[in-house]
């Protein structure tokens, strides 16, 4: 038989089996795929490898079906060369999932997940994912590693950037959001599987530092940190991935209650778990294994199914299997976890790039419009003492200085490994495009980058500054102060900043601070030394147009803060959703530098407060400032006792009472005054962003099922106790005021 005829017949097998695959249902596929492996196959899959360019050896491997995924490879002729050597030269021809941290946008970028929870938008986010996830795909990237829902309350964590804030239900609904975007309504090629990350409590860290212990309860994990995990899976997320640390005294990566037990026991989660980079062989270091064989037989039995970059199941998993550590039906289970997401994903019919129309699908009109609307909606307005908006037919000329007002590489933020910072548009580029035929404007930067110490540059910007109408300061942190391992005790404007802000608020003109950043930062200062702030967590590649349409008026700003900003450092951590404690502030206390203690006096108060500064934050969680004034009614419901099957009504008339239309973020709070276990004393439990002309009024109505005031009380069971309630309708956590409801 000549090889022609030989490669016929073959190919006709191959298709007839395609064929004949396709028409089984998902779970016949992937146990008609399992009976056909070997061990050696079967481990194959468990191993995730990262590449860079095309490697003979991995390639060798994945024909040997010794690979399962790839990361950090995104060159499509490069990828489709892996997926031949996976597809048509093993023996089972079984595809490459091949993955990639794609955070907030892949080539067009979105702001930091941080700035996207500041929209309060869930709807916009989805819109985003799906801007992701089409870019992304075409290249070939069908597994992104998020969202990451870890509830974060500390601004030292450089994470922090990475997830939606402090907050459980706001996360909870971000995360839902990307999902979606990521995966599409139905799954086709340009759906990229989700990864929920980190498992769990990895915001917790110690000290605000990456990598770090955490000492969480199962209670407050159940109460707190696990709710947004849940919500995600429910909506249908395809894979998650354990945390690096250790709660209380277990690694993530091998705590099987956490993962057999809640996510696959109580959650019925049916996709696969992943390991963070090396985390399984990580916990040798914690002290947890005595070796990278010991670590992979924890973390397989405590139902990790994918090993990211450890070598741990490919090096140990068959002596493991022989020593009967690990038993053959949890490989058997880990292995149908990862075939039955390749096999969802569509991954055996298309498993191939159409190289042909990459370059097409990146930077669309709609996809830079997303992102501009995205960067739009997260700005939070912090202060504004009446210069902002600017009015151009007054502002003659404006000054464009600091170090972030051109800088298109730091201003897409952090993981941004695909993003092309030539197509960032900076604000400098915008105020010239857009309103350089209205005003003249003067670029002087003064402060290269935003460490830098330089007072001649600062002189310079002084000199231009008294040539303007206006300063506008762009300040903040690079990209690089912010993301995985980029922790800080100081967050505080760096280098030459701070004294710079100074120095051009000296002048007497108008000084308008936008900062751009991947955390929350200490503001007493730029407050003090400026007319207005506006806050732009890092907002990607439209940034420029979204910042100075807001700066002149053509858009209004409607972001809220996801995350309470602290007055300093020592505060932290500080957060709106406390627990109450049994000696609350009063707001009567006087700080110690304020009154001098006499002779004798001990004390001040007696309460839950510091000495040197105050127990109130700089802004609350969900503040935020427009260019209209908002008035709030107290709120209404319809009855004062409800069953714990009932729908609590509620709702307020909202006026606008300024002179120009704008958006509100209007949220729901409520407080359980008396439980078998202390609760906090406000959780957001619904928000709506409603749009007001001036002098109008709208009633705004939310339903709240009192089956969502259920939390995990002293007998670790989730339910609604019995008792009085309070609940507000307000524009942050910290106002309006309440109406009390009991449930019986």
């Amino acid at each position: 038989m000549n090889n022609l005829l030989k490669l016929t017949i073959t190919a006709a097998a191959l298709m007839f089996s395609l064929t004949a695959f396709a028409q089984q249902s998902e779970e016949e596929r992937v146990e008609a795929l399992l009976q056909q492996m070997t061990l050696q196959e079967k481990i194959g899959q468990l191993n995730q490898l990262s590449v860079g360019g095309f490697d003979p050896n991995a390639a060798g491997m994945m024909r040997a079906g010794m690979v399962g995924s790839i990361l950090n490879e995104c060159n499509p002729k490069v990828l489709n060369r892996y997926q031949k050597a996976a597809v048509e030269e093993s023996r089972l021809g079984i595809p490459l999932i091949i993955s990639r941290d794609v955070i907030h946008g892949f080539k067009t970028m979105f702001p930091i997940p941080l700035g996207l929870a500041a929209t309060f938008d869930p709807e916009l986010v989805e819109q985003g994912a799906r801007v992701a996830a089409v870019e992304a795909t075409a290249s070939g990237i069908r597994w992104t590693f998020s969202p990451m829902l870890d509830i974060a309350r500390d601004p030292r964590w450089g994470r922090i950037a990475e997830g939606s804030g402090e907050d459980t239900y706001l996360d909870a609904q971000m995360g839902v959001a990307m999902v979606k975007g990521y995966q599409g309504e139905s799954i086709d090629n340009t759906s990229m599987a989700a990864c929920v990350k980190h498992f769990v409590a990895y915001g917790a860290a110690e000290g605000g530092r990456d990598y770090n212990s955490t000492g969480v309860s199962e209670r407050t994990l159940r109460n707190v940190y696990l709710p947004p995990f849940e919500a995600c899976v429910k909506a249908g997320a395809m894979t998650l991935m354990t945390s690096f640390n250790d709660n209380d005294g277990i690694p993530s990566t091998g705590n099987g209650f956490l993962v057999n037990d809640v996510l696959r026991g109580e959650w019925g989660f049916d996709g696969f778990v992943v390991s963070d980079w090396a985390s399984i062989y990580e916990m040798v270091n914690h002290g947890f294994a005595e070796d990278n064989k010991r670590a992979g037989e924890l973390a397989f039995n405590a139902g990790v199914d994918m090993d990211m970059m450890s070598y741990s199941y490919i090096s140990h998993m068959e002596e493991l299997i022989n020593e009967g550590k690990v038993s053959m039906e949890t490989l058997d289970n880990a292995v149908r976890n990862i075939l039955r997401i390749k096999v969802r994903l569509g991954l055996f019919e298309n498993p191939y790039i159409d190289e042909s129309k990459v370059e097409s699908t990146f930077y669309s009109a709609e996809a830079l419009e997303a992102a501009r609307k995205s960067a739009v909606e997260s700005a939070v307005l912090l202060t504004n003492n009446g210069v902002l908006p600017l009015n151009k037919s007054k502002v003659k000329t404006v000054l464009v200085t600091g170090p972030m007002a051109d800088a298109p590489h730091d201003q897409l933020g952090t993981w941004t490994f695909d993003g092309d910072p030539a197509h960032t548009v900076t604000p400098l580029k915008a105020i010239r495009d857009l309103y350089g035929k209205d005003v003249k404007v003067i670029y002087e930067p003064g402060l290269t980058f935003t460490r830098e110490f330089n007072e001649n540059g600062i002189a310079k910007a002084v000199k231009a500054a008294k040539k303007a109408d206006v300063i506008l300061a762009f300040m903040g942190e690079e990209a690089i102060m912010s993301g995985e391992a980029h922790c800080l005790t100081d967050i505080t404007l760096k280098g030459d900043q701070r004294k710079m802000i100074e120095a051009l608020h000296a002048t007497g003109k108008p000084v308008v601070v936008n900062i751009m950043a991947g955390r929350p930062l200490e503001l007493d200062f730029e407050i003090a030394h400026s007319d207005a702030i506006l806050y732009s967590f890092h907002p990607g590649t439209m940034g420029g147009p979204a910042i100075t349409q807001l700066i002149f008026g053509d858009e209004t700003p409607s972001g809220k803060t996801p995350i309470t900003f602290p007055k300093n450092v020592g505060q932290i951590p500080i957060y709106y959703n406390h627990n109450m404690t049994g000696r609350p502030y009063n707001g009567t206390e006087t700080m110690l530098y304020d009154i001098p203690l006499r002779a004798g006096q001990t004390s001040l108060g007696n309460t839950s407060y510091w000495l040197d500064t105050t127990f109130e934050p700089e802004f609350p969680f969900g503040y935020g400032l427009t260019y209209t004034t908002f008035e709030y009614s107290e709120p209404s419901i319809e009855m004062t006792e409800y069953g714990a099957g009932d729908v609590i009504h509620a709702c307020v008339t909202l006026k606008n009472t300024g002179k120009s239309e704008a958006t509100e973020v209007v949220q729901l709070y409520v407080r359980d005054m008396v439980g078998s276990v202390t609760r906090p004393v406000k959780e957001l439990k619904g928000f709506q962003r409603v749009t007001v002309a001036p002098g109008e009024s709208v009633t705004v109505r939310f339903e709240l099922p009192v089956q969502d005031l259920a939390f995990y009380g002293i007998d670790m069971v989730k339910k609604v106790e019995p008792g009085k309630f309070r609940l507000w309708i307000a524009g942050d956590s910290a106002s309006g005021k309440p109406v009390e409801f009991e449930v019986k």
